[in-house]
């Protein structure tokens, strides 16, 4: 199993501040925000930060209405997230799979604009 990230207090802060940013629509800034925090980040949890930010990426598209974009990045994060258990860095993760493997079929269905109501929310609790 991959072992959990430690973070800096700033690591922290990016973390926090793209967890927000993703939960009130805000994906391309939770794509930045996540990008200047993994650009640091090393070790097994580097692909876990990756797979978030591909997630951030797959909502902006769905939002512009890029299926092809929206669907690259969802399969990516997938990919990204396999190989972490179901809870890791107090995450659901698996719930969070199911939502992304969700989307994709919806994706895959022609569907491309997402209802906001509907969309995941990432809720973690890291101590």
């Amino acid at each position: 199993m991959p072992a959990e990230p430690a973070l800096t207090p700033e690591e922290r802060a990016l973390f926090e501040e793209g967890v927000r940013q993703f939960n009130t629509g805000l994906f391309f800034e939770c794509h930045d925000t996540l990008e200047d925090l993994w650009a640091g980040v090393r070790g097994e949890s580097r692909d876990f930060f990756q797979g978030l930010i591909q997630t951030a990426v797959a909502f902006y598209h769905l939002g512009r209405g890029n299926a092809v974009g929206a669907l690259s990045m969802l399969e990516r994060a997938l990919m990204r997230f396999a190989k972490y258990p179901a809870r890791y860095f107090g995450f659901d993760l698996e719930t969070h799979r199911q939502e992304l493997r969700a989307w994709a079929e919806r994706t895959r269905a022609g569907a491309t604009e997402a209802p906001l109501d509907s969309l995941p929310k990432w809720r973690f609790d890291v101590p």
